[in-house]
């Protein structure tokens, strides 16, 4: 430890801090705009600017250095002055537009200007001006001549997206930020470069010039996409959902949010709004009162009932539904005396599982491994802020080893970070990929393997990579989890694990897939799994908050099957499956209800509604829980989400504990691992924007490059069929 002296305070920081560091850790705040703490030093803003006794000019505190018995002073008038001048300078081109600014109210330069600022400017010449760029549909740069060259965004784009898509040409007066030649801005994590920006240059294109942030209430939430489950702040005016911003949680997502975290809120206010429910009569859509769509559903329930059995009625769910929904639809099939409750879409192996497949760490531990080896995913796209911390892993030095598909891994910067041993293969080789790496860790510690397997080239690095180390993790991606051979790559994973000591778990898809495990949104010994159900194996089916052409593994033959049953329940937010529904029940997303999300790691965590229900959309969970009292259901006798939450005996903390967590995700017998080749489709993975109903109605990220680019391979995959 190293004590200097901080105006006048006594401050121990660590060997290697800088002056910042101990004004941080002392409560003393200097004037930045560079610095940030999750970013590498610049010192090029020079508003640190702070008095080094012995030192002959003032010293960028950010990037100056502590040693022992080093006397600080921030606020002495040689500091002030020095801060102050810089301020002008800063001033001299600013185009001190603040009043139409849309960065106003939250502007860094605009505070500190107030007390930094002169009164008058003695600078009389004219201000340059910077040509505005299109950068995409998500990040304007229509006002870059506000830039003061802090190069956040491009040292957030280095460093923490993995891409650098942003840099400074030219220098001097002529210096400009901006794309390569042309190019847009298209990182999965490219919105948060509007938060860093400590002026208006960079400002968000769907927000802008949409409200003033005074106008705003903020209110916090949790994302519904993945499963980080991201910690929001919703800004909202006049009962309508404006913007979405991180909230700080440095165990979760820290203070970044993925642009399908932030954007998503458009089709919050999009014309495909379901605001009433409605029933299909002679073929035409009639808009009706709640009464008469529930009792229509109860009346229709119970005459299927009576004449199929109860077996005939099943319901499939969204992972992307709270963990209140989910236990109420599982309650709802089993008060019935149906089974038949899925919420495994994509899947294509249903196994039966008593355990909870969950990340098999934490969240935080993902920034500090050492060996990590990622299965079947496509790990930028499916996952950017797990890929961000890992990054950072590979960063400190970590070895990152995949076993993958080729479409994965052949661009360049695929994963934005170097992949240290990648076996390339088809999804249907997996296994055998992992039964190689197997073998050779068998045959290393003299043990016998799992499976045959070969000592490949790449599996034996891969194998030796996972050998050393300490701090390691196997992670399973959304195509392993989808996988026909899912047990199988789970079984080896955790053979490997245990070899290594490396921990196994899967990165989980959506915002509430261990959630649904935990409610039991699973079909019984007797019940019909997903894939069955699909298939239009029942007379009634209840579609929770899901598309099934888009969101399952069947696509456009599960509308087909679909539209052949007797009565299709639809509850959602959207005009959604219009073509094979007999009701719509227009439900609450995420803004609009209470409810809880469980994320990859175990952690509840419970969310409020940031906005009125629009027009006569209800909760899912008190529609739920009308139509069991309509069908004399007993144990529905709830009067919040938050009696629904206790009602759920397997989530009793605020997160789960990693011991119990362990002991429920198991381990697969030997007996089930198969290496032999599957025939059959690739897994059913959804890209970037197309993974729920919100993101796939967000305008701004349907103009992506991502977007854009699975349009297209889904009009190759149409024309080829």
């Amino acid at each position: 430890m190293v004590e200097i002296e901080l105006d006048g305070q006594k401050v121990e920081v660590l060997e290697g801090s800088t002056v910042m560091h101990a004004a941080e850790k002392a409560g003393t705040y200097i004037p930045h705009f560079c610095y940030h703490k999750k970013l590498s030093i610049a010192a090029n803003c020079r508003m640190c600017l702070v008095d080094v006794e012995k030192a002959p000019k003032p010293m960028p505190a950010c990037a100056t250095p502590v040693t022992q018995g080093m006397i600080v002073h921030t606020k002495n008038d040689k500091a002030i002055k020095a801060q102050k001048g810089v301020m002008e300078f800063l001033l001299i081109n600013h185009p001190l537009d603040c009043p139409i600014c849309d960065q106003g109210g939250e502007c860094q330069l605009q505070d500190l200007a107030v007390g930094y600022g002169a009164g008058e400017s003695r600078y009389e010449e004219e201000k340059r001006v910077v040509f505005h760029k299109d950068v995409g549909p998500l990040i304007s740069m229509q006002e870059m001549s506000r830039c003061i060259h802090c190069t956040r965004c491009v040292r957030f784009g280095q460093e923490m997206a993995g891409v650098m898509e942003l840099g400074m040409s030219h220098r001097g007066e002529h210096a400009e930020i901006e794309t390569f030649v042309g190019m847009s801005v298209d990182s999965e994590l490219s919105g948060n470069m509007i938060d860093l920006c400590p002026v208006g240059a960079l400002t968000s294109k769907p927000f802008r010039y949409s409200a003033r942030t005074w106008e705003l209430s903020r209110r916090k939430s949790v994302s519904p996409h993945d499963s980080t489950g991201a910690n929001l702040i919703v800004q909202v005016k006049s009962n309508k959902v404006m913007r979405v911003v991180p909230l700080e949680n440095e165990d979760v997502n820290e203070c970044w949010i993925a642009d399908r975290d932030r954007f998503s809120y458009e089709a919050l206010n999009s014309d495909e709004r379901l605001t009433s429910p409605m029933i299909k009569q002679g073929g035409e859509w009639q808009t009706v009162d709640w009464q008469t769509a529930l009792e229509y559903v109860a009346n229709g329930l119970k005459q299927i009932k009576s004449e199929h059995g109860a077996a005939s009625i099943g319901t499939l769910a969204s992972p992307h539904s709270t963990l209140e929904e989910l236990y109420l639809a599982a309650s709802l099939m089993r008060g019935l005396g149906s089974e038949n409750i899925d919420y495994r879409l994509r899947n294509a192996e249903f196994s039966p599982v008593a355990s909870v497949h969950w990340l098999g760490t934490s969240i935080a531990s993902l920034s500090q491994l050492q060996r990590a080896l990622v299965v079947g995913s496509n790990l930028r796209k499916d996952h950017p802020l797990f890929a961000q911390r890992i990054r950072q892993s590979v960063r400190k030095g970590c070895a990152l080893n995949a076993i993958n598909s080729v479409a994965e891994l052949a661009a360049p910067d695929a994963w934005a970070m170097p992949v240290a041993n990648a076996l390339t293969t088809a999804p249907d080789a997996w296994a055998q990929a992992l039964a190689d790496v197997a073998s050779v860790i068998a045959t290393e510690k003299g043990v016998s393997a799992p499976a045959a397997g070969q000592a490949t080239a790449t599996a034996q690095a891969i194998a030796k990579s996972m050998l050393g180390g300490e701090r390691k993790a196997i992670l399973l991606g959304n195509a392993a989890a989808h996988h026909v051979n899912a047990s199988s790559l789970l079984a080896l994973a955790q053979w490997i694990g245990a070899q290594t000591g490396a921990t196994v778990g899967y990165l989980t898809e959506a915002a509430n897939t261990v959630g649904a495990q935990l409610a039991g949104a699973m079909p019984g010994s007797q019940g019909l799994h997903a894939g069955q159900m699909l298939k239009g194996q029942l007379k009634a089916v209840f579609l929770l908050n899901n598309e099934p052409e888009f969101d399952s593994a069947s696509g456009a033959s599960a509308m087909a099957a679909l539209n052949a049953v007797q009565m299709v329940v639809t509850l959602s937010p959207f005009k959604a499956n219009m073509s094979i529904s007999d009701v719509l029940l227009p439900i609450a997303p995420f803004t609009e209800t209470s409810g809880t999300f469980v994320n990859a790691e175990g952690r509840v965590q419970g969310f409020h509604a940031v906005v009125k229900p629009l027009g006569d959309t209800r909760p899912a969970w008190k529609v739920l829980r009308v139509l069991a009292n309509l069908l004399g259901l007993p144990g529905f006798e709830f009067e919040s989400s938050q009696d629904v939450l206790k009602q759920i005996a397997d989530v009793d903390a605020s997160q789960m504990s990693a011991d119990r967590l362990n002991q429920q995700q198991g381990s697969a017998s030997p007996a089930r691992i198969t290496v032999s080749a599957s025939a059959g489709a690739a897994p059913a993975v959804a890209s970037i924007y197309q993974l729920d109903s919100l993101v796939r109605r967000a305008t701004s990220l349907q103009l992506t490059a991502d977007a854009r680019q699975a349009h297209a391979s889904q009009s190759l995959e149409g024309a080829g069929a």
